[in-house]
């Protein structure tokens, strides 16, 4: 995946730091720069090539709301602020998230994933986005086709790929959600499975290279369903 060149604009230094450290985490974030200023951030934006803005609302001189609506080929945007009264309008401007300070890492990651998914998407190239995890302190981009199913594993979900298996410390529920669902089907409450590395269904069973994973009655419709 090629790097997303990124903006981080707020009228508070400490704010500004939290992001940028949550930045340097992750491979492809690219911090191009970070401005306190909102009408200087609104030159950089108009001059420079920037993929992503993590944008404050409430600045002086301008507020991040009026700094959106301002930029014309505006990039995808994260507004972050402590004020959430603000999340509607922001939304209304496609911000791609919303994040209320104080945000956990796990909170921001789940931004970039949307991210990624709307760079994949105004690509060419039919690879969907890969699936971005925190495990083992560090980052992990999976490429769906990699992946063979995830499994719940009490407070974690077990992901099973094609060469390893990684272990995030997130439940299945909310992994669910991440996964396109015409690529992936629950089979179990506690199973996930990419649909095309089933090798046939017996009983209350799926073969998955060599591993039998459950499948639930309750399931068993809707993979049949996505399999046809």
């Amino acid at each position: 995946m090629s790097n997303i060149r990124c903006l981080i604009v707020d009228d508070e230094p400490l704010a500004t730091k939290v992001v940028e450290k949550y930045c340097k985490k992750v491979p492809f974030l690219e911090v191009f720069g970070v401005s306190y200023n909102p009408i200087q951030a609104l030159q950089i934006i108009e001059k420079e090539s920037i993929d992503l803005v993590f944008l404050d609302i409430n600045m002086p001189e301008l507020s991040g709301i009026s700094l959106a609506k301002a930029v014309s080929n505006a990039p995808s945007i994260i507004f972050t602020t402590a004020y959430p009264e603000f999340a509607v309008e922001g939304f209304e401007l496609d911000a791609i998230d919303y994040l209320v300070k104080p945000f956990s890492f796990e909170r921001f990651l789940k931004a970039i994933n949307r991210v990624v998914k709307k760079e994949a998407a105004t690509e060419t190239q039919t690879t969907p986005a890969p699936l971005l995890v925190k495990a083992d302190r560090r980052i992990y981009a999976i490429p769906l086709e990699k992946i063979f199913y995830l499994q719940a594993f009490g407070d974690y979900v077990k992901i099973v790929t094609t060469d390893k298996t990684i272990v995030p410390k997130i439940t299945l529920s909310q992994l669910e959600k991440e996964l396109p669902q015409h690529i992936f089907c629950r089979t179990h409450r506690s199973y996930i499975v990419r649909i095309d590395t089933i090798e046939y269904l017996e009983g209350n069973h799926i073969k998955i290279n060599n591993n039998t994973i459950p499948l639930a009655q309750n399931y068993k419709n809707l993979l049949l369903d996505r399999l046809s």
